[in-house]
């Protein structure tokens, strides 16, 4: 109503100043009146505005993820392709290295199996030796028995002298050529190269059975050089038997010289 009150008011001031200007001669006046009192309404007040929104805060974009260059590609393909090739090296290495020792395990143990079967052998020849040397000890000893009891049943016809110590029926011993047919024996066997200072002589016993074969050798008396000494122990065992003398019998033990210039 207030609105419309003062609407009507300006209108009516618009068309009175028009009409004056037109007729001045014409007045009117108006007075405008309420039989009730009415307050103005207040003014519109329009509402404020809404606050602005607040500036978007920027975020950070992600760097770009960096450009793979070829070369950094092909790099790493070597790198990976070398270390591949390192890894099979390193196997072929130990499997080499496993195969060696493998190899060297087995020559060892063959070696070890050929030792012991030359061992074995050795030890079955030497108690081979052992047995033919008490085999031919025994036999002579078995005929130095019957010589004996031969000796003692021909006593009374002894034909010794008075003082005789002997105990044989008569005297005998060696003849003239058993020496030279025993050296005859051995000589070719002996083989010595090295030249010794002198002329060393080597003293040897020597026991044989009844057939002549050597039962035993040993050195009685060494000479200055164990070499030579050494060579006359292998010429008789190369001999392995003497001949017997001229009837038939076989002196025994034999103590022998040897000496390398004769």
């Amino acid at each position: 109503m207030a609105v419309l009150a003062h609407a009507i008011l300006l209108a009516a001031l618009t068309w009175g100043v028009t009409w004056q200007h037109q007729d001045t001669l014409l007045t009117a006046e108006a007075e405008l009146w309420s039989a009730q009192v009415q307050q103005a309404a207040p003014p519109l007040q329009e509402a404020p505005p809404p606050p602005p929104p607040p500036p978007p805060v920027a975020t950070p974009m992600a760097p770009p993820p960096p450009a793979v260059r070829q070369a950094d590609i092909a790099l790493e393909r070597d790198k990976k392709r070398l270390e591949l090739e390192k890894k099979k090296q390193d196997a072929e290495k130990a499997e080499a290295k496993k195969k060696a020792e493998a190899e060297k395990n087995r020559l060892d143990e063959q070696k070890k199996r050929e030792a012991q079967e030359k061992a074995a052998k050795d030890k079955a020849q030497e108690q081979v030796k052992a047995r033919a040397r008490e085999e031919a000890e025994a036999k002579q000893a078995e005929v130095l028995r019957q010589e004996n009891l031969r000796r003692m049943q021909g006593l009374a016809g002894a034909t010794g002298a008075a003082n005789a110590t002997g105990n044989a029926t008569q005297s005998s011993g060696p003849s003239d050529s058993y020496a030279g047919r025993i050296r005859a024996r051995i000589k070719p066997n002996i083989v010595f190269t090295e030249d010794v200072t002198g002329n060393p002589v080597t003293e040897v016993e020597v026991r044989m059975a009844p057939d002549g074969t050597i039962t035993q050798r040993r050195i009685t008396k060494p000479s200055t050089s164990k070499t030579w000494d050494d060579a006359v122990l292998r010429a008789l065992e190369r001999t392995a038997k003497l001949p017997t003398d001229v009837d038939g019998r076989v002196h025994t033990p034999l103590i022998m010289t040897f000496r390398p210039r004769d």
